[in-house]
């Protein structure tokens, strides 16, 4: 069973850097060169020199990104940019955002959670890693010896006890506050109530949880708690780590699965390949395994298509643009296509092949319109990115596909299975930079 338990975090010390909108940054998955250069500029203790420290000409095996990032969270430690908190806490965190001319809450609290090798406990994961990211993330760990970014994390709570429980404590309290770069205001208020932290960890305790975010930062924690369990019978006579000792956990963000403001936007898909001349074509590729209609025709009409998708609210209704002749056709899985997609994808369990993106990938693309090679398609999440890709002429073939629902993200995991790629983007990004969690 998850263990869920408080801790000494270290922040940022507003005396020292004034607005903390000035040093948080989002995860480092999803910053690009020109955003690590404007954080960079930004303040000079911003969270990016600790979280995506820039490789520097002359860099060596003693001296790099990784061996920098160290130094300066030591140094902003010593010289007290950085405190740590003087008793353990759970930490209760807001996100306030804006989604297509909507607002929205996200409430959760940010907390260290005992790290399971995945399909040994009740932590599941949804998605596939890459050893690339998780190398890196753990050169990054042993240096700083420190989480600097959070693990996304699930749970269920029908009832929501646990967040309500920590909503009465803080109310009335003023938050620590820090707005993002795409302007979401983040708000977490420390929680140091022994009582209250140890209720916590009762009703969780039970609970499995489902990583949202940060797959390769959890594999990487329980990579890193090995080395140091290595380490520690070494130096310990054969002993076991503690276990107690911080390396045994991972800091980690948990959400409810029926918090308001969990929001999963969908993942579309702009395809240089396989090329479709027109939707007379596709209609014929498709052949019984798709009931098509086509009545759109420009980018600009994806807008449309979408609406009718939303109202479908179905995994196996997409959206497909041809180029050839700028037509947009709704396609709806047949039986017969259920059948063929149970064939071709028997590899995979049934919750697996009613996936939208599984469909959309295996059944469309792989299979009736054999593109088996092709390259990664752009992936965007707003149907107006669908629509300016387009305009660039560069995309053959476009696809407005539903996202995958945290009940499907339930019940693929509890199968342990992964899903396919991009089949989900949670929005917000949780914030770098609001609370690390020190591993020595």
């Amino acid at each position: 069973m998850p263990s869920v338990a408080p801790f000494r975090g270290l922040r940022y010390d507003p005396k020292h850097v004034g607005n903390l909108s000035q040093v948080i940054a989002p995860p480092y998955d999803v910053i690009d060169a020109a955003l690590q250069t404007k954080l960079y500029e930004q303040h000079p203790a911003n969270v990016i020199r600790l979280e995506l420290n820039r490789e520097e000409p002359g860099d060596t095996e003693q001296s790099n990104k990784y061996t920098r990032a160290a130094k300066f969270l030591k140094q902003w430690r010593d010289e007290g940019v950085i405190m740590q908190e003087p008793a353990a806490a759970l930490y209760v965190y807001h996100q306030e955002f804006e989604v297509e001319g909507r607002k929205h809450i996200r409430r959760g609290f940010m907390a260290r959670v005992r790290v399971e090798r995945f399909g040994t406990g009740n932590i599941h994961p949804h998605e596939e890693t890459m050893s690339g990211p998780k190398q890196d993330r753990l050169l990054l760990t042993r240096a700083c010896q420190a989480n600097l970014s959070q693990v996304f994390g699930l749970y269920p709570d029908p009832a929501g006890e646990v967040q309500e429980l920590l909503e009465k404590v803080v109310a009335g309290q003023p938050p620590v506050e820090a707005t993002d770069h795409l302007g979401v205001k983040g708000m977490m208020w420390p929680v140091t109530d022994e009582a209250v932290a140890a209720k916590v960890a009762g009703l969780m305790g039970p609970k499995p949880v489902f990583i949202a975010d940060g797959h390769h930062r959890y594999e990487t924690a329980c990579n890193y708690r090995d080395e140091v369990a290595e380490a520690w019978a070494k130096g310990h006579g054969g002993e076991p780590l503690p276990p107690d000792h911080p390396a045994n956990f991972v800091l980690m963000m948990l959400v409810g699965f029926t918090d308001p403001g969990l929001l999963v936007l969908p993942t579309h898909r702009l395809f240089t390949e396989p090329a479709v001349a027109t939707a007379a074509d596709l209609a014929a590729k498709l052949g019984d395994c798709f009931k098509t209609r086509t009545m759109w025709k420009g980018p600009e009409a994806a807008e449309q298509v979408w609406a009718e998708i939303e109202i479908d609210d179905q995994q196996g209704t997409i959206g497909l643009y041809t180029a050839g002749d700028q037509a947009w056709t709704l396609v709806r899985i047949t039986p017969e296509g259920r059948a063929r997609m149970d064939q071709i994808a028997a590899d995979h369990g049934p919750a697996w092949r009613e996936l939208g993106v599984s469909i959309l990938h295996r059944l469309i693309i792989g299979d009736l319109l054999g593109g088996k090679q092709i390259p990664n398609p752009t992936y965007v999440h707003l149907v107006r990115e669908v629509v300016d890709g387009l305009g660039t002429s560069k995309y053959p073939l476009a696809a407005l596909v539903m996202p995958a629902t945290v009940e499907d993200i339930k019940k693929v995991s509890e199968t342990g299975e992964r899903m396919p790629a991009k089949s989900t983007y949670f929005y917000p990004k949780l914030a770098s930079g609001l609370v690390f969690h020190p591993l020595v």
